[in-house]
């Protein structure tokens, strides 16, 4: 038997619904049953995030991995994907994968040690550029989400969710976004892209100082990942040092690049609206800050 995170419980149910509730119900038989059939055995407490449980276990030769169970729906389901063919190179390694329900099993990194931890933003920030630069230096593989599609749908909708913004200095900023994603929409980009690529998404291990870890991959342009690095340990005197550092470890225009951050802004903004939620101003002041900035 297993406990099951109530905070794991009611992300599923605020996220998921019914599907999420299932899900939860079902993962004491679907942990069972994968420990019985990769031959593991439970080695430490559950850990979670908002949509998956981690268990640390041990193969059948005592090495050290984890067995991740999540709710497969279309971001995770090219998580395994893109894991494969980085290969363990600058991202955690896939050791198993079972398809039909999206389980994964994986090497076990540190999760002591975790860039959130490291007391220096701007050298997270480096770190997060060289792992993105290195990243997405890859070729998408067929399949994945594509960016372009994405973006075609948010300014399909963009008209619908500015009329449900009432103050005008933020519908101001949220139609600046969706007409700078329209100048590049149509040159979407290639690249894998891991989309999520934040300091708690960043861990160490022994074989690399650190390696991305949970991406909800996508093929795209690369300035479309600069965003959580910005809004993670928010600092609004910070964000033109990281958005400058960022464009110049990858080697960006920073005006494509800005765009793409501003088709970050426009996706969050569009999901707060059908959520009810109101707009974050701490997003917002990331859209004013690059907005007159040179470059």
């Amino acid at each position: 038997m297993i406990d099951i995170p109530q905070e794991l419980a009611a992300s599923q149910q605020e996220y998921n619904g019914e599907a999420g509730r299932a899900f939860i119900a079902g993962l004491p038989d679907l942990t069972a049953d994968f420990l019985d059939h990769w031959e593991l055995t439970l080695d430490g407490r559950p850990m979670h995030g908002v949509a998956a449980l981690v268990l640390p276990v041990l193969r059948r030769d005592g090495t050290p991995a984890v067995l991740k169970l999540q709710l497969l729906d279309e971001e995770s389901e090219g998580e395994p994907v893109a894991l494969r063919v980085w290969d363990g190179d600058g991202a955690v390694r896939l050791l198993d994968h079972d398809e039909p329900t999206g389980t994964m099993l994986l090497e076990r990194l540190d999760s002591s040690r975790m860039l959130a931890h490291h007391p220096d933003p701007h050298e997270s920030v480096l770190v997060i550029a060289g792992l993105l630069a290195h990243l997405t230096s890859f070729p998408a593989p067929t399949g994945l989400r594509r960016l372009g599609d994405i973006a075609q749908d948010m300014l399909e909708q963009a008209p619908w969710a500015l009329e449900h913004i009432p103050d005008p200095q933020a519908r101001r900023i949220v139609a600046d976004c969706a007409a700078a994603v329209r100048e590049v929409v149509d040159e979407p980009g290639d690249r894998l892209l891991h989309w999520d690529l934040h300091d708690e998404n960043v861990l160490a291990c022994v074989r690399a100082p650190w390696l991305a870890i949970d991406p909800k991959p996508l093929a795209g342009d690369p300035g479309f990942e600069l965003w959580p690095a910005l809004d993670n340990r928010f600092d609004a005197d910070d964000v033109r040092w990281r958005f400058d550092a960022m464009t110049d470890v990858l080697g960006l225009g920073r005006a494509r690049a800005r765009a793409w951050t501003y088709g970050r802004l426009l996706q969050n903004c569009l999901w707060d609206i059908e959520d009810g939620r109101p707009l974050q101003e701490r997003q917002l002041e990331i859209a004013r800050r690059l907005r007159n900035h040179p470059g």
